[in-house]
């Protein structure tokens, strides 16, 4: 599913919706080129939740666990990891089973260790990337627009994907 975020507080309604979605075992992988809003879907996901502290990159503690309430959310980077073999020393499926929620930043490296997950992948506006001005009518707010893809790997979200899409409805493309 392509959705369109035309601005940071679109992409936080999105991951808003997604969360609303999640249940403890879920993993949830961001993808996406440095600064093209992993860590502002994070923080619109932990709101939804009831993270009421500020939500921040962990690239350098790795992870950063969020007490809400019923669960926990688990907000991993593994943009420093050298070797996929780093990733099973964190520990993250084990994070998931233990009413816990998993999003991790730079999953898409180690997909494969992740089995069952929902892949959200988040792209600068390949139309609007080739313009310095930020649109092609020159707009610099321009600069904000993400194509956010969507995607169940596995059949965990099953159940749940067609009430998934029809929240998401208002920012297809």
């Amino acid at each position: 599913m392509l959705l369109r975020a035309e601005s940071v507080e679109v992409t936080h309604a999105i991951a808003s919706a997604v969360a609303g979605f999640a249940r403890a075992g879920d993993v949830i992988v961001l993808a996406g080129d440095m600064a093209t809003g992993k860590t502002a879907f994070a923080q619109g996901f932990g709101r939804a939740l009831g993270v009421a502290e500020p939500i921040t990159s962990p690239t350098f503690t790795l992870v950063h666990s969020y007490d809400c309430g019923k669960l926990t959310l688990h907000h991993a980077d593994l943009y420093r990891l050298e070797r996929t073999t780093e990733v099973a020393d964190l520990a993250l499926l084990e994070l998931a089973e233990f009413d816990g929620i998993v999003l991790v930043e730079w999953g898409d490296v180690a997909r494969g260790s992740f089995g069952d997950h929902l892949e959200v992948r988040l792209d600068l506006d390949p139309d609007l990337a080739d313009d310095p001005a930020g649109d092609p009518a020159g707009d610099p707010a321009g600069d904000d627009v993400r194509l956010i893809e969507i995607e169940a790997v596995g059949t965990s979200w099953t159940s749940r994907w067609d009430r998934l899409a029809a929240a998401l409805e208002p920012f297809r493309c």
